[in-house]
């Protein structure tokens, strides 16, 4: 049966935008559907961490997004009017060019439409799939209108309740961790104004409360609200709650409330997919891992996955590699969503604690320790991602640091010609080699033209060959590049 297109993307939410984007630098052929009438205009996400701007920049979809972004990069916690903790994010010294950014998850997605449009692809609105039937070459979906498309692979990246991870017959378990949260986006009027400069977060015995500065003077509430029992309240009746929270759980009674652009509400669920691949069907985003919103690693961890996926499926299509390398996918990106997952889970019980027991350990306890400059640093190198390394992975390896699997920092960097640039704007579909000719062309031996030469005047030693999510393959000579691709792509 002939190919409608190499590779079929189900969902157009940020991961699968990211998906298509990455497939498309690499030259594979996408199509990418999703049930939905078209694009989301409620904000969602609102944060994106450095990794998520590492990764949007390698995809060449950063754009304006910095500059649109707000610059809060604290999040001060309270008790009444009392400030008890402060912890401010940035770079935690790991050489990135890619800041994070205060920006609705909306927009993140409209810039990855534009680029995705740039390379020569738009999403196909209102066409869910129904249908799935696997054989030796391909994918053939059934559509929700009764068209069907016939694709190499399919790659289910349709959210929590993900309809390709079922028709793939994969498992989804996990279990509730909290009752409601009110989530609302609006303006915030009266005195004091709230500090735009940051987050700020109260602790109360009738549960948390936070408001962060969001672009456009807007200010996005989160508060965890068990009492409140309607059983399908509206946007009114949602907003209403929180403006009675505002004044109540700040201790500002001259809070309040004004207009509101979205109101929902939600419970933290937590949730791991039994597996990420089955057959030439694979899952990435909240379609494989859900979990509570604390830290703001949803969108991060699911960007991380498009990634990392992309450039390992181009090089299957393509037929530069075998099937084997995607089970790396898995072996790479299934243990980070378990650290994930187990974080976010800790970070919702103690932001809900309700017994006095539970709320002195909080409050008196832990707030204190998290006062300390050194955890502060560790919770920023934390929720970066910067952090993540897949050295005890298939691919990764021992030796000198940064070690095989570690990321690489964005060095700056020249070109053959003397142009100065920095490495990871060079991986846009491309792997790099940093360093002697003859491990360069050992490297375009294998990967063909997807690979770039570059000099970093602050590098010494053994060649270097990243990957082309930024992550180091190995480093050595001719003989070194050719046994790591020989061994990773079969």
């Amino acid at each position: 049966m002939a190919m409608d297109t190499e590779v079929l993307v189900v969902g157009a939410g940020p991961v699968g935008l990211a998906l298509a984007c990455g497939l498309r630098q690499h030259g594979v052929a996408v199509r990418v559907i999703d049930k939905a009438a078209g694009p989301a205009t409620t904000s969602r996400a609102n944060f994106v961490h450095a990794r998520g701007s590492e990764v949007l920049d390698r995809l060449d979809a950063l754009g304006e997004l910095p500059q649109e972004s707000v610059r809060a990069m604290t999040i001060t916690t309270y008790a009444g009017d009392r400030p008890m903790m402060r912890i401010r994010f940035g770079d935690p010294g790991l050489g990135t060019a890619a800041a994070p950014m205060v920006i609705s998850q909306a927009r993140v997605e409209a810039r990855l439409r534009e680029r995705l449009a740039e390379l020569g692809v738009r999403p196909e609105w209102g066409n869910g799939v129904v249908e799935i039937a696997q054989d030796a070459t391909g994918v053939t979906a059934v559509l929700a209108d009764g068209g069907t498309v016939r694709a190499g692979w399919l790659a289910g990246c349709d959210g929590a309740g993900s309809t390709v991870r079922k028709l793939a017959g994969i498992g989804f378990p996990g279990v509730k961790v909290s009752e409601r949260f009110l989530l609302v986006d609006g303006s915030v009027e009266g005195e004091p104004a709230l500090d735009r400069s940051g987050t700020s977060g109260w602790v109360h015995r009738e549960g948390m409360l936070g408001a962060m500065p969001m672009p456009g003077g807007q200010w996005r509430l989160l508060a965890y609200d068990p009492a409140f029992v309607e059983e399908k309240p509206g946007e009114e009746q949602i907003a209403d709650r929180m403006r009675h929270i505002l004044p109540a759980r700040s201790g500002l009674p001259g809070l309040r409330l004004g207009e509101v652009t979205w109101a929902s509400l939600f419970s933290v669920h937590r949730r791991l997919a039994d597996g990420y691949r089955a057959g030439r069907v694979l899952l990435a985003g909240d379609a494989a891992h859900v979990h509570a919103p604390f830290g703001g690693q949803g969108m991060l961890t699911g960007l991380g996955d498009a990634e990392n996926l992309a450039w390992k499926l181009a090089l299957v299509v393509r037929g530069s590699a075998g099937e084997r390398l995607l089970d790396t996918y898995q072996a790479e990106r299934r243990p980070l969503a378990t650290a994930v997952l187990r974080g976010s889970t800790a970070a919702t019980r103690v932001n809900i604690a309700g017994g006095p027991i539970g709320r002195f350990l909080r409050d008196q306890i832990l707030l204190r320790v998290f006062s300390q400059a050194w955890i502060q640093r560790w919770i920023t190198y934390t929720t970066s991602q910067l952090w993540v390394s897949y050295r005890r992975g298939p691919l990764g390896g021992r030796g000198g640091r940064p070690r095989p699997g570690d990321r690489v920092p964005d060095l700056a960097c020249a070109r053959d010609d003397g142009t100065r640039t920095r490495l990871h704007a060079e991986l846009r579909g491309a792997w790099a080699v940093l360093g002697a000719d003859a491990a360069f062309e050992a490297a375009r031996r294998r990967l063909g033209d997807r690979v770039v030469r570059l000099h970093a005047p602050d590098t010494a030693g053994p060649a270097l060959l990243v990957r082309p999510d930024g992550h180091l393959a190995c480093r050595g000579g001719p003989a070194e590049f050719g046994r790591w691709l020989d061994g990773a792509l079969g």
